[in-house]
Order: structure tokens, then sequence, then C-alpha cells
């Protein structure tokens, strides 16, 4: 009875949370049969295979996907825009002007953009469960487990040269061997002027109605030349309705759904409070330095943007968590499911202190958050610089010891991709920063106190501002030669080192890897353990009838096209019917009704061609597919899997979707593909690419053969076809 209790509350709790179209699934375990009983449509392994095959993740933290045989590949403007700034120049600037290589010979090549494609998946989960063996510590256990993690990694890409990486699931219930292929020459093809990609600004992000452009086209090579793809997603000007079936195949980045009580108590306390208040400071830093001058506003509008954009992220996850209602559900959930563990003597034994172990790591988190999040996570320490810095005082450290007790980020499958980061030739600015460096020394004091003793030792009684000043101006690591002749010098080399930037995270390191220690061996281990036993109590001792949390891999979302009623919370009036589109003439007149200035101004592209737009031509629209952050450069494509639109942004409502999914007005926001075409041939003239994402078209259907007429007749009837 007890049994068939917890059997019947389990089956309550998956069918309570599968509401609606919930979940960001796996491609080796798609909800095929709950596709098909709703929508009719059941994708098959074929058509799965294709999707993957076709998607692309960027690997600095976005989505996207490939969109002609020739590599053309297409994401956001602001997952492209790292690469777009890095290509400008003082005279020349790519983010304020757009972008367009009208022949494969203009195409820019990125500096240390990675794109990955997933291969494969493996279920290796008894390989690295079977190191933590009988009798080990949580802390030895959690160690062994990385150790079977990189050697994993390590065989697989001896093996298969692809990138290969154990990615840790439900919290460590599962562990699954993602193999990607890498592409590294990846090349700008286009993008638009950043005012209208981020059309709105920062006042109309994460709200809709929305009126933006926010793509990019990249191209992949191999061998110099434009790879030759079998798999890639056809481009549609069919449009969508409202109602229509669409999935979205992306990379969404983390999600909290499956966290214990105390885990998102923990982020709603002490996480997300540290993080909003450092965004604000970091933002009043960055405007008082864009303030400056023109050239400080340009090589700082990337960082304002992301910043802008985090704070009001973090500000919707943070009101999920304020919310009473939101909080109740998960902590009646876990009421429930404990009772019902309790209930049963042998869950009881083997589920039953799992709760209490989350919580008290959660409790050497808190205790250790500062120096954990400023030392070793470098938000003491943050910009360019300081991440070069660090990664080449431990790689050339790390890579002495063998894979499998090295930190998991220098681990010999992880290293040609860090590789590519540290020897970027991307411009670093100087004086951007030192005001970043100035900032953030300015957090670790004030976090940790001017007595504390790391704090007394990186300052040596200068104020942060004057420290920053001297190791920026002296740093030679702005050389890219340098950097390499370091890195090949190996430990002695840095060791010997002087450089102002190096000296500064040695002074860190023995501190940084102490508060590392413990997280690895006192949260972390612990979380994995006890986290992958909620899980097995959770669905069914490890099923998989629910996707797992976000991960930064590819998962296929799918929903319906569908518009809202605003509830107070977005920018239109409560109780608003908003459709679910937007139209290009609605960017025209909003800009209008806003006195065309920034963040509101269309670019003079848009303004001197709009005689020739299509006014009514859609341009954003709505549906309720499950995303997060990382899924910004998703496509959205139909059943015939071919581009409808592309995943830019969620209204303010989907926020809260990090811990709980709903879609009473939660809506995914994405660029028409309509929009697109007809921004490409009639704003900026890209005629080429408009093309070449059209594919090529059938040959017109043979006139029947007219009767012959008089020569008079054919000379009068001349040029009429």
């Amino acid at each position: 009875m007890i049994r068939r209790s917890l059997a019947l509350f389990l089956l309550f709790f998956l069918s309570a949370a599968a509401v609606a179209d919930e979940g960001m699934w796996l491609f080796n375990a798609a909800p095929k049969k709950k596709i098909r009983a709703k929508y009719g449509f059941e994708p098959t392994d074929q058509w799965l295979d294709h999707v993957r095959l076709s998607s692309v993740r960027f690997n600095n933290g976005g989505s996207g996907s490939f969109v002609s045989a020739d590599g053309l590949t297409f994401t956001n403007h602001h997952v492209g825009a790292e690469c777009v700034q890095s290509l400008a120049t003082q005279d020349h600037d790519y983010m304020k002007a757009g972008f367009y290589a009208r022949t494969r010979a203009e195409e820019a090549k990125c500096p240390d953009l990675e794109l990955n494609v997933l291969m494969g998946i493996e279920d290796v989960t008894d390989k690295v469960n079977s190191a933590a063996q009988s009798g080990m510590s949580v802390a030895e256990a959690g160690q062994a487990q990385r150790a079977a993690m990189s050697a994993i990694e390590k065989e697989c890409a001896d093996s298969t040269h692809l990138r290969c990486d154990v990615i840790t699931l439900y919290s460590g219930g599962r562990y699954h061997l993602y193999q990607y292929k890498k592409y590294t020459d990846v090349r700008l093809v286009f993008a638009p002027e950043f005012m209208v990609a981020f059309f709105g600004g920062d006042p109309d992000n994460f709200e809709f109605p929305r009126y933006d452009l926010d793509i990019t086209f990249f191209r992949i090579y191999e061998n110099d030349k434009p790879a030759n793809l079998t798999h890639f997603f056809k481009w549609t000007t069919a449009g969508v309705r409202a109602g229509d079936l669409v999935f979205v195949p992306g990379n969404p980045g983390s999600t909290g759904r499956d966290n214990t009580l105390a885990q998102m108590e923990f982020a709603r306390d002490v996480n997300f409070p540290f993080l909003l208040k450092s965004y604000q400071q970091r933002l009043q830093a960055l405007k008082a330095f864009a303030a400056g001058s023109e050239e400080n506003a340009r090589i700082a509008r990337e960082d304002i943007f992301g910043i802008e954009n985090s704070f009001k992220a973090v500000t919707g996850f943070q009101g999920g968590l304020m919310n009473a209602a939101l909080m109740a559900k998960k902590a009646d959930a876990e009421k429930k499911l404990r009772a019902a563990v309790d209930a049963d003597p042998a869950k009881k034994q083997q589920f039953g202190a799992a709760w209490d172990e989350v919580a008290r790591a959660m409790a050497v988190q808190k205790e250790i958050y500062l120096p954990l999040t400023l030392l070793e996570r470098r938000a003491g320490f943050r910009g360019d610089l300081t991440f070069k810095a660090r990664h080449l005082l431990r790689a050339t450290a790390e890579k002495q010891k063998p894979n499998g007790e090295r930190l998991r980020e220098y681990r010999d499958s992880g290293l040609a991709s860090l590789e590519q980061q540290l020897f970027s030739t991307a411009p670093i600015h100087k004086s951007l920063e030192t005001v970043v460096l100035t900032e953030s020394l300015t957090e670790l004091q004030e976090n940790l106190g001017a007595d504390n003793p790391v704090v007394k030792q990186v300052l040596g009684g200068r104020t942060p501002a004057e420290v920053a000043k001297d190791a920026i101006a002296n740093t030679k690591l702005d050389d890219v030669a340098v950097r390499k002749q370091l890195y090949q010098g190996g430990v002695a080399a840095v060791d010997a080192s002087q450089d102002p930037m190096i000296a500064l995270m040695r002074v860190v390191d023995a501190e940084a890897r102490k508060v590392r220690k413990q997280y690895d061996d006192q949260v972390d281990a612990v979380v994995r353990r006890n986290g992958g036993l909620l899980a097995k109590a959770r669905f069914a001792a490890g099923g998989l009838e629910m996707p797992p949390d976000a991960t930064f891999t590819l998962r296929l979302s799918y929903g319906d096209v569908r518009g809202f009623v605003e509830d107070g919370q977005g920018i239109v009036p409560k109780g608003t019917r908003v459709p679910y589109f937007t139209t290009m003439g609605g960017a025209y007149k909003h800009a209008a009704e806003k006195g065309n200035t920034d963040p509101y101004q269309l670019p003079e592209s848009w303004m001197k061609n709009k005689g020739k737009v299509n006014l009514s031509t859609p341009l954003n629209f709505t549906s309720t597919p499950d995303i997060i952050g990382g899924n910004s450069g998703s496509p959205v494509i139909n059943k015939a899997a071919e581009v409808v639109g592309i995943i830019f942004d969620g209204n303010i409502q989907s926020l809260p979707w990090n811990f709980m999914y709903s879609d009473a007005i939660g809506r995914s926001v994405a660029v028409d593909a309509r929009g697109i075409s007809e921004a490409l041939r009639n704003i900026y003239g890209a005629t080429e690419l408009a093309d070449e994402l059209a594919g090529p078209q059938p040959m017109p259907k043979a006139k029947p053969a007219a009767k012959a007429k008089p020569a008079a007749a054919m000379d009068k009837d001349a040029g009429k076809d």
C-alpha cells in the first residue's frame, strides 16, 4: 500500500509538473508520443537527427543554426556582438553602422569564436558512478567521479578527434557524454546596426510588443573554404499563424527547477542580491566611462548591454523566488515527496537524508560565498587581462599533473578551446580594462573588508584605482606573443614573470584554490550525490520521464504560436490583449511615437528605404516553447524543419521559468523569418544573402507552345514576355 501511494504521488507529481508544453528535452529522449497526442505530429528519428545536426552551439553562450549548404550560420546580434565588436575599429564601428560582406573575400574572421555541432550522445552513468567506490567519503567520491569524467573525455577525444564533454544531468542522476564537431574558422557575413538589433533598448528588453532585428549571419570554413554541409535548415517565408506548432532546438544555459527549497532560498537570499548590487555598481562605472568620449562609448557598448541584460534577467529570476505562490508550490511538492519517501522504510533509508544533506551544503556555500565569488570566480578581478593572467598561471601548473587530478577546466579534452581564448587576437582596450578592474577591486575591498589579509596583500596600502591603473599600464599580456611565450615556457616562465597582472593573480591563487576545494568537496560533491538520489526519488529511479535542468547542451522545446493577455508586469496596461506578432510598419510607428530618439531611433538605412518596405510584414512573434538564457539565437522551426524565426528574448513573465514553467502569460519572443527576408532585400540590399537563404529555386514550368504567328504579329508582341 505504501509503495502504491509513492507511485501514485510520483505519477501525480510528474503530471502536475508537465503542464502545457513544459520541457527542454534531451534529443535522446524526445517526447514523441506527447507531441503527437497534442499536435498530431510525431517527430521521427530521422527528423530529430536532421534537426540536431543542423543546430549549432555558440561557445560564448548562445545558440544558432546552419541555413545553407555553404556553411551559412545564423544567430542573434547579441550573441554575435563579441565578434562584431572585436572586428570594429575607431574608424569602422560595425556595431553602430552594421556589416555586410557582399563577397566571400570580404567575410571577416572572428578572433576566438568556436561553434559546436552535437554529433552523438552516450550514457556513461555507470562508468562515472563506478569510480565512487564503497567506503569513500563524499569528497573522495566527488574527486573520483571528476577524474573518471576527465578520463572518459580524453579517451573519446583521442579516438574521435571531436570535442568530448561529460555532462551532469538530474543533479548527478545521469551522466551523458556529448561529442561535438568544432568549427573555429568562423567569419562574419552580415550584422545590422546595433540600434535596430536592440531597438527599444533596456526599457523594452524582456517585453512585448517588440520590434527588433536581432540577427547576425556567419559562415563556417574548413581548410580555408566554406564548409559543405549536408544538414541545414531550409528557409521559408510561408510564415506562422496563431496555433501553429513550432519547435526550438537550442542550448538553454541553466535552470533550477529540480533544486531543493534550500537551494532556492540560497539563490534568493545570497546569490541574486549580491549579483544585483554588483550589476548596479558595474553599470554606474561603465556608463561614467562611456560618457567620457565617443570612443569610450564604442568600446564599452557591448559590456553595458550585457550587464543591463543580466540585471533585468536576474531581477526577473529574483521576482520568481520572491513570489509567495511559486515558493509555496515548491515547498508543498517537496513536503509531499518527503512524506511519501518517509512512509516507505526502504526508500527512507535510501533517500530520506538527501534534503538535509543538500541544506547543509547550502549552509557551507553561504559561508564561503564571498571569497569563492570574489577570489576564485574573479568577481574581484574582472576583465580580459585578469582572465588571461589567471589561466596562464594555472594552466601551466595544472598541465604538470595527471589529467584526472587537474581542475576540470584544464583537462586535456578542453585545452584546445581554452587556448583559442587565451591566444585570441581580439583587441584589448586598456582604458576599459582599468575601469573594470578598479570597480572589481572596489567590490573586493567592500565585501571582504579592508582588513582582510588577501585584500591587504592585493592593495598594499593603495586604493583600488591606483592598483588597477598601475597593473594595467605596465602589463604586457595584451600582446599575444607575450602570452604564447609564457604559456610555452611553462611553470618556470610564469613563475619568473614579473608582469603585474601575473603577480596580482599569484597573490590570490593559494586562497582562491583553498576556497575552490571547499566548494568542490563540501558543496558540489554533496549536491551531486544527494541531488542524484533526489532525482531517483522524483523520477522513478532515474528514468527520463521529464527533462533535466538546462546544462548549456542541445535540447528540444516545442509549443504553439500564441499571444497573451497582459497581467500588469509588462509595458502595456493590465488586461490588454497582446497579439502574437508585430510588423515592420509597427517599428516605424513605435519609433515615431517615441520621437525617433535613442533607444527608439531607427537607423538611417531603415528611414531612407521605408518606401520600399512592405509595412505589413511580420517582424517579431510570440510562442510558448520552453526557453531560458542560452536559447538566444535558437532557430524556430516548423514541422517541415524549416526556419520560421529565431529566438531572441522572452517576455518578463517568462523569467520565472528558471524555476517553474507556465504558459499562462510567459512567452518566447522571436524575429520572424519574413521580416528578416524583407529587411535583407528592401532595406540592406543584401540580395546575395537573401538568395542564398531562399536556396535554389525551381525552374519555371515551360509554357505551352504557341501557334505560329506572322512575322508582323511577332514583331508587335515583342517584349511582352
